[in-house]
Protein backbone atom coordinates (compact mmCIF):
# COMPACT_ATOMS: atom_id res chain seq x y z
CA UNK A 1 0.00 0.00 0.00
CA UNK A 2 2.91 2.04 0.68
CA UNK A 3 4.44 1.27 -2.53
CA UNK A 4 1.37 1.80 -4.37
CA UNK A 5 0.95 5.97 -2.82
CA UNK A 6 4.82 6.43 -3.61
CA UNK A 7 4.30 5.36 -7.09
CA UNK A 8 1.52 7.19 -7.23
CA UNK A 9 3.12 10.65 -5.61
CA UNK A 10 5.81 9.99 -7.89
CA UNK A 11 4.02 10.13 -10.87
CA UNK A 12 1.96 13.53 -9.82
CA UNK A 13 5.02 14.87 -9.33
CA UNK A 14 6.27 13.91 -12.31
CA UNK A 15 3.17 14.85 -14.39
CA UNK A 16 3.67 18.63 -12.74
CA UNK A 17 7.29 18.45 -13.28
CA UNK A 18 6.99 18.02 -17.12
CA UNK A 19 4.07 20.32 -17.09
CA UNK A 20 6.03 23.09 -15.87
CA UNK A 21 8.63 22.47 -18.36
CA UNK A 22 5.88 22.78 -21.24
CA UNK A 23 4.90 25.54 -20.14
CA UNK A 24 8.59 27.57 -19.84
CA UNK A 25 8.69 25.93 -23.65
CA UNK A 26 5.67 27.39 -24.83
CA UNK A 27 5.76 30.83 -23.44
CA UNK A 28 9.32 31.30 -25.50
CA UNK A 29 8.41 30.06 -28.41
CA UNK A 30 4.49 31.74 -28.22
CA UNK A 31 6.65 35.28 -26.94
CA UNK A 32 8.66 34.54 -30.82
CA UNK A 33 5.33 33.30 -32.69
CA UNK A 34 2.80 36.57 -31.57
CA UNK A 35 4.93 39.21 -33.56
CA UNK A 36 4.36 37.74 -36.92
CA UNK A 37 0.55 38.94 -37.19
CA UNK A 38 1.09 41.80 -36.00
CA UNK A 39 3.13 43.95 -38.53
CA UNK A 40 0.53 46.29 -40.03
CA UNK A 41 -0.17 46.57 -36.21
CA UNK A 42 3.50 47.99 -35.49
CA UNK A 43 4.47 49.36 -38.64
CA UNK A 44 1.20 52.20 -38.33
CA UNK A 45 2.16 52.52 -34.22
CA UNK A 46 5.66 52.90 -34.54
CA UNK A 47 6.09 54.16 -38.33
CA UNK A 48 8.50 51.96 -39.21
CA UNK A 49 8.61 49.91 -42.55
CA UNK A 50 8.29 46.54 -43.62
CA UNK A 51 12.63 45.68 -43.79
CA UNK A 52 12.76 47.49 -39.76
CA UNK A 53 9.30 45.15 -38.95
CA UNK A 54 11.80 42.14 -40.41
CA UNK A 55 14.59 42.91 -38.43
CA UNK A 56 12.57 43.27 -35.46
CA UNK A 57 11.43 39.72 -36.14
CA UNK A 58 14.94 37.99 -36.94
CA UNK A 59 16.57 39.82 -33.78
CA UNK A 60 14.61 37.01 -31.26
CA UNK A 61 15.93 33.91 -33.62
CA UNK A 62 19.42 35.30 -34.31
CA UNK A 63 20.07 36.10 -30.33
CA UNK A 64 18.71 33.11 -29.33
CA UNK A 65 20.95 31.39 -31.53
CA UNK A 66 24.04 33.65 -30.69
CA UNK A 67 23.50 33.33 -26.87
CA UNK A 68 22.94 29.47 -27.12
CA UNK A 69 26.37 29.82 -28.45
CA UNK A 70 27.71 31.60 -25.57
CA UNK A 71 25.55 29.23 -23.17
CA UNK A 72 27.98 26.14 -23.82
CA UNK A 73 30.59 27.99 -21.92
CA UNK A 74 28.59 27.28 -18.89
CA UNK A 75 25.74 25.74 -19.07
CA UNK A 76 27.34 22.68 -18.40
CA UNK A 77 28.89 24.23 -14.77
CA UNK A 78 25.54 25.23 -12.82
CA UNK A 79 22.97 23.01 -11.34
CA UNK A 80 20.17 22.67 -14.16
CA UNK A 81 17.14 23.91 -11.70
CA UNK A 82 18.41 26.67 -10.86
CA UNK A 83 20.01 28.17 -14.20
CA UNK A 84 16.81 27.53 -15.55
CA UNK A 85 14.47 28.97 -13.24
CA UNK A 86 16.73 32.44 -12.74
CA UNK A 87 16.96 32.21 -16.92
CA UNK A 88 13.19 32.50 -16.98
CA UNK A 89 13.00 35.35 -14.88
CA UNK A 90 14.90 37.22 -17.19
CA UNK A 91 13.12 36.36 -19.90
CA UNK A 92 9.77 37.04 -18.36
CA UNK A 93 11.39 40.80 -17.01
CA UNK A 94 12.47 40.83 -20.96
CA UNK A 95 9.36 39.84 -22.34
CA UNK A 96 7.62 42.66 -20.14
CA UNK A 97 9.89 44.93 -20.75
CA UNK A 98 8.56 44.69 -24.55
CA UNK A 99 5.12 45.53 -23.86
CA UNK A 100 6.18 48.88 -22.21
CA UNK A 101 8.66 49.71 -24.93
CA UNK A 102 7.99 53.42 -26.44
CA UNK A 103 10.08 53.49 -29.48
CA UNK A 104 11.44 51.03 -32.12
CA UNK A 105 15.36 50.98 -30.62
CA UNK A 106 13.60 49.96 -27.05
CA UNK A 107 11.85 47.55 -28.89
CA UNK A 108 14.21 46.02 -30.68
CA UNK A 109 16.73 45.75 -27.78
CA UNK A 110 13.72 43.83 -25.27
CA UNK A 111 13.00 41.73 -28.72
CA UNK A 112 16.86 40.62 -28.89
CA UNK A 113 17.18 39.84 -24.97
CA UNK A 114 13.70 37.73 -24.94
CA UNK A 115 15.42 35.62 -27.79
CA UNK A 116 18.80 35.32 -25.63
CA UNK A 117 17.35 34.20 -22.94
CA UNK A 118 14.19 32.14 -24.69
CA UNK A 119 16.63 29.99 -26.59
CA UNK A 120 19.23 29.20 -23.62
CA UNK A 121 15.78 28.14 -22.33
CA UNK A 122 14.51 25.96 -25.26
CA UNK A 123 17.82 24.14 -24.87
CA UNK A 124 18.12 23.78 -21.15
CA UNK A 125 14.28 22.28 -21.22
CA UNK A 126 15.29 19.04 -23.44
CA UNK A 127 18.49 18.82 -21.58
CA UNK A 128 16.52 18.30 -18.36
CA UNK A 129 14.04 16.26 -19.92
CA UNK A 130 17.17 13.94 -21.35
CA UNK A 131 18.90 14.26 -18.17
CA UNK A 132 15.62 13.29 -15.92
CA UNK A 133 13.44 10.84 -18.00
CA UNK A 134 15.21 6.91 -19.11
CA UNK A 135 15.15 6.45 -23.22
CA UNK A 136 12.41 3.90 -23.13
CA UNK A 137 10.34 6.56 -22.13
CA UNK A 138 11.97 9.90 -23.17
CA UNK A 139 9.20 9.52 -26.26
CA UNK A 140 6.29 10.19 -24.22
CA UNK A 141 7.86 13.10 -21.99
CA UNK A 142 9.69 14.52 -24.57
CA UNK A 143 5.88 14.31 -26.43
CA UNK A 144 4.21 16.35 -23.54
CA UNK A 145 7.10 19.55 -23.93
CA UNK A 146 6.90 19.38 -27.81
CA UNK A 147 3.42 19.78 -27.62
CA UNK A 148 3.54 23.33 -25.97
CA UNK A 149 6.38 24.00 -28.86
CA UNK A 150 3.39 22.96 -31.39
CA UNK A 151 0.53 24.37 -29.88
CA UNK A 152 2.60 27.37 -29.63
CA UNK A 153 4.05 27.55 -33.12
CA UNK A 154 0.09 27.61 -34.54
CA UNK A 155 -1.76 29.24 -32.09
CA UNK A 156 0.48 32.36 -31.83
CA UNK A 157 -1.02 33.79 -34.52
CA UNK A 158 -4.73 33.70 -33.33
CA UNK A 159 -3.97 34.45 -29.74
CA UNK A 160 -1.99 37.11 -30.73
CA UNK A 161 -4.69 38.57 -32.77
CA UNK A 162 -7.31 38.40 -30.68
CA UNK A 163 -5.59 39.96 -27.64
CA UNK A 164 -4.49 42.76 -29.67
CA UNK A 165 -8.01 43.34 -30.97
CA UNK A 166 -9.90 42.96 -27.77
CA UNK A 167 -7.63 45.13 -25.40
CA UNK A 168 -7.74 47.74 -27.73
CA UNK A 169 -6.54 49.82 -24.28
CA UNK A 170 -3.18 48.25 -24.86
CA UNK A 171 -3.39 47.17 -28.14
CA UNK A 172 -0.31 45.24 -29.69
CA UNK A 173 1.25 45.73 -25.63
CA UNK A 174 -1.48 43.13 -25.16
CA UNK A 175 0.13 39.79 -25.99
CA UNK A 176 3.53 40.36 -24.10
CA UNK A 177 1.40 41.56 -20.99
CA UNK A 178 -0.02 38.27 -21.12
CA UNK A 179 2.88 36.16 -22.02
CA UNK A 180 4.79 37.85 -18.95
CA UNK A 181 1.60 36.69 -16.63
CA UNK A 182 0.52 33.27 -17.94
CA UNK A 183 5.05 33.37 -17.31
CA UNK A 184 4.63 33.87 -13.96
CA UNK A 185 2.32 31.01 -13.12
CA UNK A 186 4.26 28.94 -14.60
CA UNK A 187 7.54 30.48 -12.74
CA UNK A 188 5.57 29.24 -9.57
CA UNK A 189 4.12 25.80 -10.84
CA UNK A 190 8.22 25.10 -11.96
CA UNK A 191 9.70 26.41 -8.27
CA UNK A 192 7.33 23.93 -6.68
CA UNK A 193 8.05 20.88 -9.12
CA UNK A 194 11.09 20.99 -11.12
CA UNK A 195 14.08 19.11 -8.85
CA UNK A 196 16.88 19.79 -8.15
CA UNK A 197 19.75 18.02 -11.04
CA UNK A 198 23.33 17.86 -10.46
CA UNK A 199 24.31 14.75 -11.78
CA UNK A 200 26.34 16.01 -14.72
CA UNK A 201 28.68 18.49 -12.01
CA UNK A 202 29.76 14.67 -10.31
CA UNK A 203 32.19 14.72 -13.68
CA UNK A 204 35.40 16.21 -13.35
CA UNK A 205 36.07 18.73 -16.59
CA UNK A 206 39.71 19.21 -17.45
CA UNK A 207 41.72 21.13 -19.59
CA UNK A 208 40.11 24.54 -21.49
CA UNK A 209 36.51 25.16 -21.72
CA UNK A 210 37.17 26.21 -25.33
CA UNK A 211 38.79 23.24 -26.22
CA UNK A 212 36.07 21.01 -24.52
CA UNK A 213 33.76 23.11 -26.74
CA UNK A 214 34.95 23.27 -29.83
CA UNK A 215 36.36 19.51 -29.60
CA UNK A 216 32.09 18.65 -29.41
CA UNK A 217 31.27 21.26 -32.35
CA UNK A 218 33.64 19.44 -34.77
CA UNK A 219 33.36 16.10 -33.67
CA UNK A 220 31.49 13.99 -36.68
CA UNK A 221 28.92 12.68 -35.11
CA UNK A 222 27.59 15.50 -33.28
CA UNK A 223 28.66 17.75 -36.56
CA UNK A 224 25.91 15.10 -38.82
CA UNK A 225 23.42 15.96 -35.56
CA UNK A 226 23.39 19.67 -36.37
CA UNK A 227 22.79 19.44 -39.93
CA UNK A 228 20.16 16.93 -39.37
CA UNK A 229 18.66 19.22 -36.79
CA UNK A 230 19.11 21.96 -38.78
CA UNK A 231 17.73 20.28 -41.64
CA UNK A 232 14.62 19.28 -39.51
CA UNK A 233 13.69 23.14 -39.39
CA UNK A 234 14.54 24.40 -42.32
CA UNK A 235 11.80 21.58 -43.79
CA UNK A 236 9.29 23.50 -41.81
CA UNK A 237 9.95 26.94 -41.48
CA UNK A 238 10.61 28.00 -44.64
CA UNK A 239 6.59 27.02 -45.54
CA UNK A 240 5.30 27.64 -42.06
CA UNK A 241 5.46 31.48 -41.94
CA UNK A 242 4.12 32.53 -45.43
CA UNK A 243 1.05 30.20 -44.97
CA UNK A 244 -1.04 32.44 -44.18
CA UNK A 245 -0.18 35.08 -47.06
CA UNK A 246 -0.55 32.44 -49.80
CA UNK A 247 -3.83 31.25 -48.36
CA UNK A 248 -5.47 34.71 -48.35
CA UNK A 249 -3.91 36.29 -51.18
CA UNK A 250 -4.14 32.64 -53.98
CA UNK A 251 -6.43 30.57 -52.35
CA UNK A 252 -9.03 33.27 -51.61
CA UNK A 253 -9.50 32.17 -48.26
CA UNK A 254 -11.13 35.15 -45.41
CA UNK A 255 -8.43 36.36 -43.29
CA UNK A 256 -11.24 35.85 -40.15
CA UNK A 257 -10.90 32.14 -41.21
CA UNK A 258 -6.62 32.24 -40.81
CA UNK A 259 -7.14 32.05 -36.47
CA UNK A 260 -9.47 29.12 -37.34
CA UNK A 261 -6.86 27.09 -39.21
CA UNK A 262 -4.28 27.73 -37.13
CA UNK A 263 -6.44 26.57 -33.84
CA UNK A 264 -7.42 23.63 -35.59
CA UNK A 265 -3.86 22.91 -36.43
CA UNK A 266 -2.97 23.53 -32.32
CA UNK A 267 -5.39 21.55 -30.97
CA UNK A 268 -5.16 18.75 -33.35
CA UNK A 269 -1.21 19.13 -32.52
CA UNK A 270 -2.17 19.05 -28.58
CA UNK A 271 -3.98 15.78 -29.22
CA UNK A 272 -1.83 13.89 -31.09
CA UNK A 273 1.87 15.22 -29.72
CA UNK A 274 1.72 12.81 -26.72
CA UNK A 275 0.43 9.90 -28.90
CA UNK A 276 3.68 9.99 -31.42
CA UNK A 277 5.63 10.03 -28.45
CA UNK A 278 4.38 6.83 -27.17
CA UNK A 279 4.24 5.55 -30.76
CA UNK A 280 8.23 6.42 -30.76
CA UNK A 281 8.58 4.63 -27.42
CA UNK A 282 6.77 1.43 -28.20
CA UNK A 283 7.83 0.91 -32.04
CA UNK A 284 11.32 2.75 -32.41
CA UNK A 285 12.15 6.49 -32.67
CA UNK A 286 14.10 6.15 -35.67
CA UNK A 287 11.04 3.97 -37.73
CA UNK A 288 8.33 6.31 -36.41
CA UNK A 289 10.68 9.41 -37.41
CA UNK A 290 11.19 7.88 -40.53
CA UNK A 291 7.15 7.38 -40.92
CA UNK A 292 6.41 11.02 -40.31
CA UNK A 293 9.31 12.47 -42.27
CA UNK A 294 8.01 10.62 -45.46
CA UNK A 295 4.27 11.07 -44.70
CA UNK A 296 4.49 14.65 -43.76
CA UNK A 297 5.72 15.88 -47.16
CA UNK A 298 2.24 14.62 -48.76
CA UNK A 299 0.64 17.89 -46.77
CA UNK A 300 3.86 19.97 -47.38
CA UNK A 301 3.38 19.67 -51.54
CA UNK A 302 0.13 20.47 -51.53
CA UNK A 303 -0.10 23.23 -49.17
CA UNK A 304 2.62 25.35 -51.47
CA UNK A 305 0.81 24.07 -54.39
CA UNK A 306 -2.63 24.52 -53.29
CA UNK A 307 -5.09 25.84 -55.78
CA UNK A 308 -8.50 27.48 -55.03
CA UNK A 309 -10.26 24.69 -53.01
CA UNK A 310 -13.47 24.97 -50.35
CA UNK A 311 -12.40 25.75 -46.62
CA UNK A 312 -12.83 22.43 -45.40
CA UNK A 313 -10.05 20.51 -48.00
CA UNK A 314 -7.58 23.51 -46.13
CA UNK A 315 -8.56 23.02 -42.83
CA UNK A 316 -7.82 19.09 -43.50
CA UNK A 317 -4.58 19.77 -44.94
CA UNK A 318 -3.49 22.25 -43.02
CA UNK A 319 -3.81 20.12 -39.80
CA UNK A 320 -2.27 17.28 -41.18
CA UNK A 321 0.65 19.80 -42.18
CA UNK A 322 0.55 21.46 -38.59
CA UNK A 323 0.35 17.24 -36.95
CA UNK A 324 2.97 15.71 -38.86
CA UNK A 325 6.12 18.84 -39.41
CA UNK A 326 5.56 19.58 -35.51
CA UNK A 327 5.31 15.79 -35.16
CA UNK A 328 8.92 15.05 -36.54
CA UNK A 329 10.35 16.68 -33.81
CA UNK A 330 9.50 14.49 -30.98
CA UNK A 331 11.17 11.43 -32.02
CA UNK A 332 14.15 13.39 -33.47
CA UNK A 333 14.77 15.34 -30.19
CA UNK A 334 14.80 12.06 -28.30
CA UNK A 335 17.24 10.63 -30.51
CA UNK A 336 19.65 13.00 -30.62
CA UNK A 337 19.64 13.97 -26.66
CA UNK A 338 20.73 10.71 -26.34
CA UNK A 339 23.99 10.89 -28.68
CA UNK A 340 26.34 12.64 -25.83
CA UNK A 341 26.63 11.72 -22.18
CA UNK A 342 25.06 14.00 -19.15
CA UNK A 343 28.40 15.62 -18.67
CA UNK A 344 28.68 17.33 -21.93
CA UNK A 345 24.61 17.13 -22.86
CA UNK A 346 23.90 20.64 -21.79
CA UNK A 347 26.95 22.03 -24.02
CA UNK A 348 25.40 19.88 -26.77
CA UNK A 349 21.76 20.58 -26.65
CA UNK A 350 22.82 24.44 -26.41
CA UNK A 351 24.31 24.21 -29.63
CA UNK A 352 21.31 21.86 -31.18
CA UNK A 353 19.10 25.05 -30.10
CA UNK A 354 21.02 27.58 -31.61
CA UNK A 355 21.67 25.62 -34.67
CA UNK A 356 17.64 25.25 -35.06
CA UNK A 357 17.23 29.03 -34.68
CA UNK A 358 19.86 29.77 -36.93
CA UNK A 359 18.45 27.16 -38.90
CA UNK A 360 14.55 28.70 -38.52
CA UNK A 361 15.58 32.51 -39.31
CA UNK A 362 17.73 31.46 -42.65
CA UNK A 363 15.20 29.59 -44.16
CA UNK A 364 12.63 32.39 -43.75
CA UNK A 365 14.70 34.66 -44.89
CA UNK A 366 15.83 32.49 -48.24
CA UNK A 367 12.15 31.47 -48.90
CA UNK A 368 11.31 35.19 -48.57
CA UNK A 369 13.72 35.87 -51.11
CA UNK A 370 12.43 33.50 -53.30
CA UNK A 371 8.73 33.97 -53.69
CA UNK A 372 7.25 37.12 -55.01
CA UNK A 373 4.54 39.00 -55.14
CA UNK A 374 2.70 40.08 -58.16
CA UNK A 375 1.28 43.50 -59.28
CA UNK A 376 -2.50 41.73 -58.37
CA UNK A 377 -1.26 40.79 -55.24
CA UNK A 378 -0.68 37.36 -55.84
CA UNK A 379 2.13 35.00 -54.11
CA UNK A 380 4.42 33.15 -56.71
CA UNK A 381 6.61 30.81 -56.78
CA UNK A 382 5.91 29.28 -53.24
CA UNK A 383 5.87 25.80 -54.67
CA UNK A 384 9.76 26.22 -55.24
CA UNK A 385 9.78 26.73 -51.69
CA UNK A 386 8.16 22.84 -50.73
CA UNK A 387 9.89 21.29 -53.59
CA UNK A 388 13.29 22.77 -51.13
CA UNK A 389 11.45 21.85 -47.86
CA UNK A 390 10.50 18.22 -49.10
CA UNK A 391 14.51 17.77 -50.23
CA UNK A 392 15.50 18.56 -47.13
CA UNK A 393 12.79 16.17 -45.34
CA UNK A 394 14.19 13.24 -47.68
CA UNK A 395 18.07 14.03 -46.33
CA UNK A 396 17.08 14.13 -42.71
CA UNK A 397 15.20 10.40 -43.45
CA UNK A 398 18.52 9.22 -44.81
CA UNK A 399 20.38 11.24 -42.41
CA UNK A 400 18.46 9.87 -39.03
CA UNK A 401 20.31 6.14 -39.42
CA UNK A 402 23.25 7.63 -39.31
CA UNK A 403 22.51 9.53 -35.91
CA UNK A 404 20.79 6.56 -34.83
CA UNK A 405 24.15 4.41 -35.67
CA UNK A 406 26.04 7.03 -33.31
CA UNK A 407 23.75 6.91 -30.13
CA UNK A 408 24.58 3.17 -30.39
CA UNK A 409 28.46 3.85 -30.24
CA UNK A 410 27.89 7.01 -27.51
Amino acid sequence: MINTTHAIETKKKERFFLFSLAGIQFTHILDFMIMMPLGPEFIRVLNINTHQFGLLLSSYTFAAAIAGVFATYYIDRFERRQLLLRLYVCFIIATIACGFAQNYHMLFIARACAGAFGGILGSLVQTIVADSIPFERRGKALGTVMAAFSVSTVAGVPLSLFLANHISFLGWRAPFMFIGLISILILFIGYRYIPKISGHLHHVQEGSRFRQIYDILIAHKHARAFVFMGLIMITGFSVIPYIALFLTSNIGVANSYISLIYLCGGIATLMSSRLIGQMADKYGKVRVFRILAIVSLIPLIVTTNLVPVPLWVVLINSTSFFILISGRMIPAMAIVSQLVEPKIRGTFMSLVGSTQMLASGIASVVAGLIVTITPDGKMEHYNLVGYGAAICGLLTFWLVGYIHSDTKKA
